[in-house]
């Protein structure tokens, strides 16, 4: 099982005297122009959060927000200028390096934005390198790296040359590798942005389908909104350094904390990331819990909801393993596809069922 990653006041600060910078940082006696003035670069800014086992958690920003210098910090690649990472309940800024070492190549993977390929390599002795550095043994490392391979859909592509394959296949194999470690945290940085549209939406297919059997924690960097939306649980974006923002995909379109973020998605299509739970009403009392509407499920999406509202004249249902937890009246599913929430309304003919209603067939 995946083990919770946790990242506390994070600092990363390059040029001269970095502790005091960090100091003026922390007392807001300077901000980040200042500093760069002065020849200091703050690339990331006092970063928080927690990931937790099994999660996708997003990290996104434009370039030079700081998103991969703060990936390149949890595994230690970085080392923070203040804060601290832990991993499993270790914290991993405290290890010397030969522990980090061994904790990169045992309990964390990175999949690069770049293949990172040995040409020299066949596709299986690529996928098995991890092991190779770990010293498993060369026929346990090759079953290991096969069974990655085919859960990447590279099987019978073992004796291949990376040469001989597309982008897309050359980014599953350096998937494969991670994998094939068996790493409880991977982390991947813009993994996909080199890939063509078409094969980028395949590669985000492959993972999320992979996540569902191996459950892996995982921090993945872009600078893509729909991409952090689609695969996210979580997203964190970020802008000057600092994380301005933590929340679903919904929160963060329904509900963003500013301006800077509100920007980011205002050309978002709502209908592929908005479900009933979403924009459903819950001030739902138990005299309206049973009023004889068309029912929804909470994790029912916009489009569908909108196609359930067209049918009927009333509110819809929405209705989790028998409890009535919300209502949606056709003018709110309005008021957020124009980005405005309508009075929530009520279902027509209140009936007191004791907040139990049956989902229609």
């Amino acid at each position: 099982m995946s083990s919770r990653l946790e990242a506390e006041h994070l600092f990363k600060v390059f040029g001269r005297r970095p502790d005091q910078a960090v100091e003026r940082l922390r007392n807001n006696t300077a901000d980040r122009e200042e500093l760069r003035a002065d020849g200091v670069t703050a690339a990331v800014i006092d970063a928080s959060f927690s990931v937790e086992p099994g999660e996708i958690f997003v990290v996104m920003g434009l370039s030079g927000s700081g998103k991969s210098t703060l990936l390149r910090m949890l595994n230690g690649l970085l080392e923070p200028t203040a804060g601290h990472v832990r991993f499993d309940g270790q914290d991993l800024t405290a290890l010397s390096d030969r522990e980090l070492r061994d904790v990169r190549s045992r309990k964390i993977s990175m999949v690069f934005q770049h293949f990172a390929l040995f040409p020299h390599r066949s596709v299986r002795d690529n996928a098995a390198y991890g092991l190779e550095v770990q010293g498993v043994p060369r026929a346990e490392r090759e079953r290991r790296a096969d069974e990655a391979l085919a859960l990447c859909g590279l099987a019978g592509w073992e004796d291949a040359w990376p040469d001989e394959l597309s982008g897309g296949m050359q980014q599953r194999v350096g998937l494969a590798r991670a994998l094939a470690t068996d790493a409880d945290l991977l982390l991947m940085d813009e993994s996909f942005s080199a890939l063509d549209p078409l094969i980028r939406r395949d590669m985000q297919d492959q993972l999320i389908e992979l996540q569902k059997k191996l459950k892996k924690t995982i921090v993945f960097i872009t600078h893509d909104l729909n991409e952090a939306m689609r695969l996210g649980d979580r997203i964190a974006v970020m802008r000057d350094g600092r994380i301005v923002q933590i929340g679903t995909a919904q929160d963060i379109l329904i509900r963003p904390d500013n301006d800077y973020v509100a920007s980011f998605t205002q050309d978002v299509d709502r209908s592929r990331v908005l479900t009933a739970q979403a924009v459903m009403d819950p001030e739902v009392r138990g005299d309206e819990a049973d009023c004889g509407c068309e029912t929804a499920a909470p994790g029912t999406s916009f489009t569908d909801l909108c196609a359930i509202s067209a049918r009927v004249p009333h509110p819809v249902a929405v209705v989790d393993d028998g409890d009535l937890v919300g209502v949606v009246p056709r003018q709110r599913l309005v008021g957020f596809l124009g980005d405005e929430e309508a009075d929530p309304g009520v279902c027509d003919s209140p009936k007191d069922q004791g907040g139990k209603v049956m989902a229609r067939a």
